[in-house]
């Protein structure tokens, strides 16, 4: 099977308008946040502006607060609605192969040597160059919201951008989202994180955000 550009542009464009993004209109939203790892939890509120930069209250240790901010920025940061040729308009797509893992497209152009897989209408791998590292995830389960899909079970892992041996752990995610109730607005509810210390030992850390509300 041989695809050409227009057409694996096309494949690729359905699949990356079939994410979930929120609606133009974002004015933030506050609720608590609740972190655990090794039976020890921390709790506080937490606030994540228009301008999608998280404030984190009533939690006094900085590691704990740059994670638990990092979670709802990264989070947030993917929700933002960018028109595809906007984004992807110095790129073109080479058809690469087809198994039953899906499509297999890789981006020539600004963002050459970027690959993806795609399957059902949905981005189920991401190879991508971002901040000097490649970013290799791989997507095992979606949330239809029905205005989109969201990914809730994945793993994630840095590479070095030469040699693509591991930068980092491989790390397993468990994400679940609620729907706030006003303009189909989903936003993370928990997410797990599950990996292996250096140790090779079974180590997991939790985000828990509920009593949500829109601001």
């Amino acid at each position: 099977m041989v695809l050409s550009k227009s057409n694996c542009k096309e494949i690729f464009k359905e699949a990356y308008n079939n994410r979930y993004t929120w609606p133009k209109k974002f004015n933030g939203y506050t609720g608590k946040c609740i972190f655990v790892e090794n039976e020890k939890s921390f709790e506080g509120e937490f606030v994540l502006d228009s301008n999608f930069k998280p404030k984190i209250n009533n939690i006094s240790d900085n590691n704990i607060i740059k994670g638990i901010s990092s979670q709802l920025f990264e989070v947030a940061i993917h929700r933002v609605k960018r028109e595809f040729t906007e984004v992807h308009k110095n790129n073109n797509f080479q058809f690469l192969g087809e198994s039953d893992k899906g499509i297999r497209i890789e981006v020539l152009g600004k963002n050459d040597g970027d690959k993806y897989i795609i399957k059902d209408k949905k981005i189920n791998m991401v190879f991508r160059k971002i901040h000097g590292v490649i970013i290799e995830i791989f997507v095992q389960e979606f949330l239809d919201t029905g205005d989109g899909f969201l990914s809730k079970k994945y793993s994630s892992q840095q590479l070095d951008i030469e040699t693509l041996t591991p930068k980092s752990k491989i790390l397993e995610y468990e994400d679940t989202f609620v729907d706030l109730g006003i303009n189909n607005f989903w936003v993370l509810e928990s997410r797990i994180i599950k990996f292996l210390d250096d140790n090779d030992k079974k180590n997991e850390m939790k985000y828990i955000f509920n009593e949500l509300s829109l601001i």
